[in-house]
């Protein structure tokens, strides 16, 4: 399965966090992650991902420069047909109802719970498989 899952944030331990924590499904090839350490760098990726394969993108909100938030559009107009979920320190209804309203299909507040994250990338593996 050639499927791919974007993390953007601009903290470089985030990169290995994520590593560990699925370094299983990544070496039993269930799925790649690619990382960016900025919003402008995750919208090139995006915009260079050609065809299905990109699955999922989960982005921090408060990066340097470009907001997770001012990303998440820009992310819409070009993958419309990729959900992108935020990552937060700050789960207030405020944040949700923003980050709604630009579009993501959902709010993951610091720190991540990750046997959260691994059924939400199982829930869109599944689907997937059903769809294609």
């Amino acid at each position: 399965m050639n499927v791919l899952i974007l993390v953007v944030d601009d903290e470089p331990d985030v990169t290995e966090l994520f590593r560990q924590q699925f370094r299983r499904e990544l070496r039993a090839g269930r799925f790649e992650m690619a990382f960016a350490h900025s919003a402008p760098e995750a919208l090139e990726r995006v915009q260079a991902a050609s065809g299905p394969n990109l699955l999922l993108m989960f982005s921090d909100i408060n990066m340097p420069g470009m907001t997770g938030l001012e990303l998440l559009p820009l992310v819409r107009n070009a993958r419309p047909e990729v959900p992108v979920i935020m990552i937060t320190a700050y789960g207030d209804a405020e944040t949700r109802a923003r980050a709604e309203a630009a579009g993501a299909v959902g709010l993951i507040t610091k720190p991540i719970d990750f046997t959260a994250l691994k059924a939400e990338i199982d829930w869109r593996l599944a689907l997937r498989a059903v769809t294609e």
